[in-house]
């Protein structure tokens, strides 16, 4: 079956993480795979991973205008209609407190997890809006519900992303276009060795003696989300490991 008679996803961020998970999962369940990420050697172990048949890929920042335009020109020349935008691509930077925190790492995370999620959506919406058809998974976090020391500009950009999806809603009634926003919580990746710069014994100890969710975890529920009959829209899933729960309140003296 060629690409064209498939559905189609787009996955950001796919190197890795949710994103790899989602374009696996996706792939096996026959769907043709736009694989996008910033690192070349991992996008081709994923192309193995898939095959050519079922994936596509493409080095790629979310955050870089000509990589978009380059995206839109080549479904264009192959006449492919996107059924499904996962905006995955995202990170944290630190954990320090806002008085200690890095420029740089707040700018980085800005341009991520806000800056480079609306310009995807901007590019790809269009299409599915003139088709009629078309779904968008944005990955937030419940960093942007809940707030903890040291999450203070990666929960602000979470908590853009949800209301950013929820206006979508907003713009996107009657056009048959769905949009979901996906708010996990603690889950083994290699979040933690990005927030730490890469220090891999500070990024295992928050995973220690607790049992998280895994990328594959939430792969499960992009995929629930993305195939519900066309007219059930799930407005956002917040998902959390069993042994994660809500802190008290602090109150200082």
């Amino acid at each position: 079956m060629s690409e064209q008679k498939r559905k189609v996803v787009v996955v950001t961020g796919a190197s890795s993480g949710f994103g790899k998970a989602t374009a696996i999962k996706f792939a096996q369940q026959g769907w043709y795979v736009i694989a996008l990420a910033r690192r070349e050697e991992r996008l081709q172990e994923l192309l193995q991973t898939i095959g050519e048949e079922q994936c596509e890929i493409m080095v790629f920042d979310v955050c870089c205008q000509t990589h978009i335009d380059s995206l839109v020109k080549r479904l264009k020349e192959k006449a492919l209609h996107v059924n499904l935008l996962v905006n995955n691509a995202g990170l944290a930077l630190g954990l320090e407190s806002a008085d200690k925190a890095s420029y740089d790492d707040w700018e980085t995370m800005v341009d991520t997890n806000i800056k480079g999620l609306i310009y995807m959506t901007r590019a790809i919406l269009p299409s599915m809006v003139e088709a009629k058809n078309g779904h968008i998974i944005n990955l937030g976090s419940i960093a942007g519900t809940y707030a903890y020391p040291g999450g203070n500009a990666y929960g602000g950009t979470k908590a853009f992303v949800s209301q950013f999806s929820l206006n979508l809603r907003a713009d996107l009634a009657g056009t048959g276009v769905r949009v979901t926003n996906i708010e996990p919580g603690l889950a083994e990746t290699e979040f933690s060795l990005v927030r730490f710069h890469g220090n891999k014994e500070k990024a295992d100890k928050v995973y220690e003696n607790v049992q998280a969710l895994t990328a594959e975890d939430i792969a499960e529920s992009i995929f629930w989300s993305a195939n519900q009959p066309p007219h059930v829209n799930v407005n956002r899933i917040e998902l959390m490991p069993t042994c994660q729960a809500f802190s008290p309140l602090s109150i200082t003296q």
